[in-house]
């Protein structure tokens, strides 16, 4: 039996949902979503989060913002820093990097929830952090490897771990309010769902 997919069986295209939050963030609104617009390439958007902070360089507040869209079958990651002028560019700029990933080759989805007071129950959630990996980054860490006997001090080599570590992203209720943690939930939902075996 044939079925035909209908416009209502299709997932909402959230791209003027992500252009007014990239809007509001203040931060160059046009380059922003210029450089994600282009990434994007024209596929639907089904979800996204987009975090604005600053960071502080010695006596000067720089700002990063960072975007991740998830279409029917990428992971677009885009990064914006501003910067002073240098001996290359003498006046301040602008930098924005993008990355268009498979949904096929993420690995893992790593969710982290810090819930403040548990013994008082399911609260709410203080701080969430999401790991992507897909394998384009590893980290690698070692230590010496022994055994069960005191008395040995015999070389046992190394024994360690590699984990995938190509993107993280850190949202906490201090500093980006209750609303932003909800998003950056429902946004690894989302992507959860689309990179399960079967998606």
């Amino acid at each position: 039996m044939r079925t035909t997919r209908t416009d209502d069986d299709r997932p909402r295209d959230r791209q003027r949902d992500l252009r007014a939050s990239i809007d509001r963030t203040g931060y160059y609104p046009d380059i922003v979503a210029a450089a994600v617009e282009d990434a994007v390439a024209g596929e639907a958007v089904v979800s996204y989060f987009v975090q604005h902070e600053p960071t502080f360089e010695h006596d000067e507040v720089r700002r990063h913002l960072s975007v991740v869209v998830l279409t029917p079958s990428r992971l677009v990651l885009a990064h914006t820093d501003e910067h002073p002028g240098d001996d290359l560019l003498p006046e301040p700029y602008t930098s924005t990097s993008t990355e268009a990933v498979a949904l096929d080759a993420v690995k893992s989805v790593v969710v982290t929830r810090m819930v403040t007071s548990p013994a008082k129950g399911p609260g709410r959630l203080a701080e969430v952090n999401l790991t992507v990996g897909w394998g384009g980054v590893a980290r690698v860490d070692l230590e010496p490897a022994g055994c069960a006997d005191p008395e040995c001090d015999a070389d046992h080599g190394y024994t360690g771990t590699l984990s995938s570590d190509d993107f993280t992203l850190r949202v906490s209720a201090a500093a980006d309010g209750h609303d932003a943690v909800g998003e950056l939930v429902a946004f690894a939902a989302a992507l959860s769902a689309r990179t399960h075996v079967g998606a």
